[in-house]
């Protein structure tokens, strides 16, 4: 199957990637996480430990692997109407932390917002514009607090 973009060739500021390396165990880390982004206006309707899913249906030996599915109300509303709804296939937005070794978690996120925008499933206008603005800044706020290395 060919793909119609050569997805090395994608800057991560095009898709709003956000990374971040914190020492701290696994539980403490997601605990943090989840702190950190109710601060800055992010709920949590969907959580889950991949990891635990994983190593019970298929044995998968998979170290620490949490799943926050974060959602701004607000700004989720907006981007429903923006888009004639089809964001919603991509709700919540997602903060995954997964350990890369003991007491080393990494903080992962992509913008769900600038994806749909390249993907076609969000309009290429001001309105749109100005909800990757303001989720954006939410998100960069919260990697800012996030206690990294």
């Amino acid at each position: 199957m060919s793909l119609p973009v050569d997805p090395s060739r994608i800057d991560p500021e095009a898709i709003g990637e956000k990374r971040a390396t914190l020492d701290m165990d696994h539980e403490t880390a997601v605990e943090h996480v989840r702190e950190v982004f109710a601060e800055t206006g992010f709920g949590f309707p969907a959580e889950f430990s991949a990891s635990e899913l994983l190593n019970e249906k298929v044995d998968a030996g998979r170290d620490p692997y949490t799943v926050l599915g974060a959602c701004n109300p607000a700004v989720a509303d907006r981007a429903l109407d923006a888009s004639a709804n089809r964001i919603g296939a991509l709700f919540p937005c997602n903060v995954v932390v997964w350990e890369d070794g003991p007491s080393t978690q990494t903080v992962y996120h992509v913008s769900i917002m600038k994806i749909a925008r390249l993907a076609g499933m969000a309009p290429d206008d001001a309105a749109w514009e100005e909800i990757v603005a303001e989720t954006g800044a939410l998100v960069d706020e919260a990697f800012a607090d996030l206690d990294t290395t």
